[in-house]
């Protein structure tokens, strides 16, 4: 799934134009390195999205299968790393 997609799928962004225009702006990576909105997501990846205040990475434990996942289900999806 692309992370543009998955961002929005999984309930971390709100709309899939804020994930796009954040990857845009170079605030989203994936291991250290700014990603393009069609990169694939993986299990086990680590995304980072740099908000103003400080940035905030999330652990990738499964792809959902559908368009938008439940907000009470989006813990099955990802878990937010403290760093």
């Amino acid at each position: 799934m692309r992370i543009d997609k998955y961002l929005n799928a999984v309930n971390i962004v709100k709309r899939r134009a804020i994930a796009q225009d954040m990857i845009e702006n170079k605030v989203v990576k994936i291991a250290g390195v700014s990603v393009k909105a069609s990169r694939d997501v993986k299990v086990g990846d680590v995304i980072e999205i740099a908000f103003l205040e400080k940035s905030r990475f999330f652990q990738v434990l499964q792809i959902p299968e559908v368009k938008n996942v439940k907000k009470n289900e989006s813990h099955l999806f990802y878990k937010e790393i403290e760093n």
